[in-house]
C-alpha cells in the first residue's frame, strides 16, 4: 500500500494547497504543533496514512504516531503528534483524520466481532462490500482489528454463487458444474460454493469445494446442518470443507454462530457500515 500516493490523492481531493481560509488567516511563517486525540475506546488503524498526509502537505512538517497499529486506545489518549508550518497543519487536518477515524472505526468494529466469536470461535472476515478505491485500506483495517481477509477481488479465488448455479440444470448441469470446479482446483484456485439447501451442499461436496458458504441459513437450523455436513463427509471418507456463514450477521448472534461449529463468518458491515472512531485534532502556535 502506497501511503504517500493515497495521501496525495486525499489532499488533492480536498484542494488542501488552495485552502483559502488558512491563507487568509494564518501567516505563512507561523509554526505550530498539532495533536490527534481519541474521544472513545477503540482500536487504532490508519496511522501511516495520517502521517503521510502531513508529510505530503509540507516538507517541513514532522509527524509521528504514538500508538502501534492495531493497539487499543482510550478517551483522551494522544495518538499522533505533528509540528511544522501552522497553516499546513490546519490544511491537512481533515484528510489525516479521515484516514484515522474511518480505518480505526473498521478495526474497532472488527475487534468487537472477533471478541464475540470467542478465542476458539470462527474466523471473522469482511466481504467485498467496500468503498470504491478504499478496498485495500479497509481490508488492512480488518486485519488490525484481529479479523482475516476474504478474497480481495474476482481473480483471487472462485466463489460460485446462486446466480452462477442458475446456468446448471438437472443431472447434466450438475456433472458439468462439478467438472468445471474440479478443473479450477487443479489450477490451484481455491473454490468456494454458496449453498442454499442440502442438495446444493451435495453438489459442493461432489465438486471438492474447499469452502461451503451457508448463506442466510436460519440460526435455529445451523448446528444441525453443520453436523449433517461433517457426517456426510465422514460417510464419504473425505476431508470436510471449511464452513462459512454469511448474511445478516450481527454482534447479537455471534456467540450462537460460534457454538454452531462453523469455521468462518463473513460480515459485510465491517466495511460498509462501520462507524467512524471519534477523534479530534488540537493545534497550538509554537
Amino acid at each position: 500500500m502506497d501511503y504517500r500516493r493515497a495521501a496525495r490523492m486525499a489532499l488533492r481531493e480536498d484542494r488542501a494547497t488552495r485552502d483559502i481560509t488558512g491563507r487568509a488567516l494564518v501567516p505563512a511563517d507561523a509554526r505550530g504543533r498539532a495533536r490527534v486525540i481519541v474521544n472513545e475506546n477503540g482500536i487504532l488503524a490508519g496511522g501511516p496514512w495520517a502521517v503521510a498526509v502531513f508529510h505530503e502537505m509540507h516538507p517541513k512538517v514532522r509527524a509521528r504516531v504514538l500508538v502501534r497499529e492495531g493497539g487499543a486506545v482510550r478517551p483522551g489518549q494522544v495518538v499522533l503528534e505533528a509540528q511544522g508550518p501552522f497553516r499546513a497543519l490546519l490544511s491537512a487536518e481533515r484528510s489525516a483524520l479521515n484516514f484515522l477515524t474511518h480505518l480505526s472505526g473498521v478495526a474497532t468494529l472488527t475487534n468487537l466481532f472477533v471478541w464475540a466469536a470467542g478465542k476458539n470461535g470462527p474466523v471473522v472476515l469482511e466481504t467485498r462490500k467496500t468503498l470504491p478505491g478504499l478496498r485495500d485500506l479497509q481490508k488492512y483495517a480488518v486485519r488490525m482489528g484481529g479479523g482475516k481477509n476474504h478474497r480481495r477481488d474476482l481473480e483471487e479465488a472462485v466463489l460460485i454463487k446462486e446466480n452462477h448455479l442458475a446456468f446448471f440444470k438437472g443431472a447434466s448441469g450438475r456433472a458439468d458444474l462439478i467438472r468445471r470446479a474440479q478443473k479450477l482446483r487443479r489450477k490451484g484456485k481455491p473454490v468456494e460454493m454458496e449453498c442454499r439447501d442440502r442438495n446444493e451442499i451435495l453438489w459442493g461436496l461432489d465438486a471438492g469445494a474447499d469452502i461451503l458458504l451457508l448463506d442466510n441459513v436460519p440460526l435455529k437450523d445451523l448446528s444441525l446442518l453443520v453436523r449433517w455436513i461433517r457426517s456426510e463427509c465422514g460417510r464419504r471418507g473425505c476431508r470436510p470443507p471449511l464452513l462459512e456463514v454469511s448474511g445478516g450477521v450481527t454482534l447479537a448472534v455471534m456467540s450462537r454462530l460460534a457454538r454452531s461449529g462453523v469455521d468462518r463468518v463473513s460480515v459485510g458491515r465491517l466495511t460498509h457500515s462501520a462507524p467512524a472512531l471519534d477523534m479530534s485534532l488540537d493545534a497550538d502556535l509554537l
